[in-house]
């Protein structure tokens, strides 16, 4: 029984019960381990190299007893990983695992976010080496950038002149066109009018020697596109100058520096202060503000007089929220004869001036920020029919494809894309953003469109409102605003008459903290957020989703009142639910209502 099982009782006739007791066992030695005289060799770590030059391999070693075996499939892990060794392995392992000999190692080739942001372009560059420019442009076209300028400025200070010599000197018109200008101009007594007319070209225009629309055009350099805007300086056609600036990346404020024309725009009721503050509204984030005229004889280049215009323009662009150092370029030049425009002045000419011409500025701006990959949004400046309806417009974001099928709203019409032209009136097959295009639509009639609707995506359209919140600066107003306040918003290409149907905050100038109480007016210099109402749906984006399609001007009496950035957007929706939850709450009780 006892050998059967060790621990139980053994019975012996005559005596006891007594309990085993197991034999007693040695405690083990204690293990001994080898002092160590040098550092632990660093785990293995796997080099992953995507989209670089290939790695350079260590030179093979003798393998150990017990190398380190790469794993079978790979884990998306873009730091170090630990691989477990194991006895099983080849030699040809160290080819893939990677053990630095030498203090100092070699730059890691492991992939990182970080890297991956530089791979892109060492791809680009590769290609670039490998591929003949004949096979880059067959494949990918020739794509320049391109930037949409606006012509703003007073009355007479040569924003067309300008235009008009800028298409001459980069070959967009021909001589003989110009000489037929002249020869026309010359019979109308209007013999320096003639550069106007490459951008002037109504009777009216011409003849009176003012542009009334802004007028497009379209010129390339070697390194850049751009599509010219050139805007009305008379104050009674600045809602043109608003939609003009609105598709505009960049502006050139255009001064006259002849004795008395830069003070009589500079001063209260001139066009120059106006002009300078609805570009910063519209979004235009960068000017150059050219210096015209200076070969007039009262003023034949003059240093003293550049610098007296430099002077007081400064302060005021700089209140209008512009940075001088960096958001601000000078340049003077003479429109009429060309000097500074493509070609550096001569210092016979000007001898002070030692900073690039105009163009030159022009090529070498650092590029504005396109949102290709958003949404695509295109507000409409102008319609037509010619063998169809066409849209004209400019891509805010996203990108246009002939045979697109998208929503035209506030009208929610389903639009085909059948043919897209670009500047030069050639079909292209896409629209990136940033382009001034004519679109050729099917499935909605010219009549059923009109400028400040937007060409959108289907599936995720832009917001259509009648009312939203925004913030808004009153800039100038001989009283006080208060709720009920009528006046005329122009938000991108739409121009629309909208009421405040109720102010709901103001800034404290002091601490610049929002109100609780919702003030009773608003006056001259004050910030504040009003609710804003419209008679039809607008298309419209808040300001930090969308900054092109979400900021506005508000005009009255042919002046600019206020300035705003739309902060919410209050769907008709909305409203209807609480309406109908209101009157669900609603109960009638002995011929009274209550709530």
């Amino acid at each position: 029984m006892s050998k059967l099982n060790a621990g139980a009782f053994e019975f012996v006739p005559g005596r006891g019960f007594v309990v085993p007791q197991p034999p007693a066992q040695q405690p083990p030695p204690p293990t001994e381990r080898p002092e160590q005289t040098e550092a632990p060799r660093p785990p293995p770590t796997i080099s992953l190299n995507i989209g670089g030059a290939k790695p350079t391999l260590p030179p093979p070693t003798a393998a150990p007893a017990a190398a380190p075996a790469a794993p079978t499939a790979p884990v998306p892990q873009p730091k170090k990983e630990e691989v477990k060794p194991s006895a099983a392995s080849s030699p040809a392992t160290p080819a893939t695992v990677s053990k630095p000999s030498t203090p100092a190692p070699a730059p890691s080739k492991t992939f990182s976010t970080q890297k991956s942001k530089t791979d892109t372009a060492a791809i680009a560059q590769e290609v670039k080496a490998l591929a003949d420019q004949a096979v880059l442009d067959d494949l990918y076209g020739q794509v320049k950038e391109h930037l949409n300028i606006v012509f703003i400025g007073h009355v007479d200070a040569g924003k067309s002149t300008m235009g008009g010599n800028l298409l001459f000197l980069t070959g967009m018109v021909d001589k003989r066109t110009m000489e037929k200008y002249e020869r026309d101009a010359k019979e109308c007594g209007r013999e320096s009018w003639y550069l106007s007319w490459a951008l002037d070209s109504t009777p009216q225009e011409r003849n009176k020697g003012k542009t009334v629309e802004v007028g497009r055009a379209y010129f390339e350099t070697d390194a850049r596109r751009y599509t010219i805007l050139d805007a009305p300086g008379h104050k009674t056609f600045v809602p043109s100058m608003i939609s003009g600036a609105a598709q505009a990346d960049i502006a050139v404020l255009v001064i006259s520096a002849r004795k008395g024309e830069f003070e009589t725009g500079f001063e209260k009721g001139g066009q120059t202060r106006e002009h300078i503050m609805l570009v910063k509204t519209a979004g235009v984030s960068k000017v150059i503000v050219v210096i015209n005229k200076m070969d007039d004889p009262t003023v034949l280049w003059e240093k003293a007089r550049y610098e007296e215009i430099k002077d007081k323009l400064t302060p005021f662009i700089r209140a209008a929220g512009f940075n001088p150092k960096t958001d601000v370029t000078f340049i003077p030049i003479s429109a009429y004869t060309g000097v500074n425009l493509k070609d550096r002045p001569t210092k016979a000419v000007c001898p002070w001036y030692d900073g690039p011409s105009f163009l030159e500025h022009l090529d070498h701006m650092p590029m504005v920020d396109r949102k290709l990959n958003a949404p695509l949004m295109m507000p409409i400046s102008e319609k037509y029919k010619d063998m169809g309806t066409v849209i004209v417009g400019k891509v805010e974001s996203g990108l246009l494809r002939k045979g697109d099928h998208l929503s035209l709203m506030p009208n929610r019409d389903e639009v085909e894309v059948t043919a897209i032209y670009n500047e030069m009136e050639a079909e292209v097959p896409q629209a990136l953003c940033g382009d001034n295009v004519r679109v050729r639509l099917r499935g909605v009639e010219d009549e059923d469109i009109s400028p400040g609707f937007v060409l959108t995506s289907p599936l995720k359209p832009i917001h259509a409102v009648r009312q939203f919140e925004a913030q808004l600066a009153i800039l100038e107003h001989k009283s006080i605003i208060c709720a009920g306040y009528s006046a005329v918003m122009h938000i991108h290409t739409l121009s629309e008459e909208v009421t405040l149907p109720a102010l709901l905050h103001y800034y404290d100038k002091a601490t610049g903290r929002k109100s609780r109480k919702p003030p009773q007016f608003a006056k001259k210099g004050q910030k504040i957020v009003a609710l804003i109402e419209t008679t039809a749906l607008v298309c419209v984006e808040r300001f930090v989703d969308y900054p092109q399609l979400g900021r506005f001007t508000l005009r009255d009496e042919g002046r600019t009142i206020a300035i705003g950035k739309i902060t919410k957007l209050i769907e008709s929706g909305a409203i209807a639910e609480e309406v109908t939850e209101g009157i669900n709450n609603l109960s009638v009780a002995q011929g009274s209502v209550v709530a």
